[in-house]
């Protein structure tokens, strides 16, 4: 069984060639406590003709399994079949697309109770000054968070490597920004620490303990931003996991392997065994 406090899931990015029928009783049957559902028009399509008799039937078989659900919105090519992650929030041309999807995934999240919707910054386009950045993004925050509370749904914004907002300093400031609204939490990845934070991946969790709403997880080299198995990195998990108990951290810590579909199956089964053992 999992700890006291945590609960474990799993992200269906790493079920690509999974029907999501066929991922969530997989993860069931294995025992995990809930599943990161990016969406995507494999899926989960938030543009589909159908998406409301979809939803319906979704939380019911949720229900049925008794799995949670986060809502991830990071679908490489959702938006631009030629141009991976974009438009973002920060883009010229394009950013009220990915506000648009982003309030389609609150409104998501909310049929299906799903305990937070996590989304994150994107790039800027190159030359872009950093003043115009921060204040598209905070338009597209503000107009994300107006949606959100009409919705009782809270958001989790992910520092992702590589993106505007890329650290936990970058986080604190944009939440500063926004003026520190109660809403508006941390997505934290907990191999991301290990790329860019210079504080320990422990510390780190520490550091973010007061605003998690979502965690995600798996194991990284140091300035490689890799998904990797357990073990395949440089991450000394039972600290991690201890300092998530220490903080009292209730959501879910889903496993992130985007990359590993073809083997999903057996990585779920040993990614959940491997955090059981590590687990305070």
């Amino acid at each position: 069984m999992n700890g006291p406090l945590l609960r474990f899931g799993y992200g269906t990015n790493g079920f690509a060639d999974h029907r999501l029928d066929d991922a969530l009783a997989i993860l069931a049957d294995l025992g995990y406590a809930g599943v990161a559902l990016t969406l995507d028009h494999q899926h989960l399509d938030p543009y589909a003709p159908d998406l409301s008799a979809r939803l319906t039937r979704l939380a019911g078989r949720l229900d049925t399994l008794r799995l949670a659900v986060v809502i991830e919105t990071g679908a490489r090519y959702l938006l631009d079949p030629w141009r991976k992650h974009r438009p973002t929030l920060l883009c010229d041309d394009g950013a009220d697309r990915r506000v648009d999807l982003l309030v389609r995934a609150v409104r998501i999240g909310a049929e299906l109770g799903a305990e937070a919707v996590s989304f994150w910054s994107g790039t800027a386009p190159g030359g872009q000054p950093e003043e115009v950045g921060w204040d598209r993004l905070v338009a597209g925050c503000e107009q994300v968070l107006t949606a959100a509370a009409t919705a009782g749904v809270i958001v989790g914004f992910e520092p992702e490597p590589g993106m505007f907002v890329d650290t936990l300093d970058r986080f604190t400031d944009l939440r500063g920004r926004l003026g520190a609204p109660a809403g508006f939490g941390l997505t934290l990845d907990i191999g991301h620490c290990r790329v860019v934070e210079t504080d320990s991946v422990p510390d780190c969790v520490r550091r973010a303990g007061p605003h998690l709403v979502n965690v995600q997880i798996e194991d990284m080299r140091q300035r490689a931003h890799e998904h990797l198995p357990f073990g395949d990195g440089e991450i000394d998990f039972p600290p991690v996991l201890a300092a998530l108990d220490q903080v009292r951290y209730r959501g879910l810590v889903s496993v992130e392997l985007p990359r590993h579909s073809h083997a999903a199956p057996v990585l779920a089964r040993d990614s959940l065994a491997f955090l059981r053992k590590a687990a305070p």
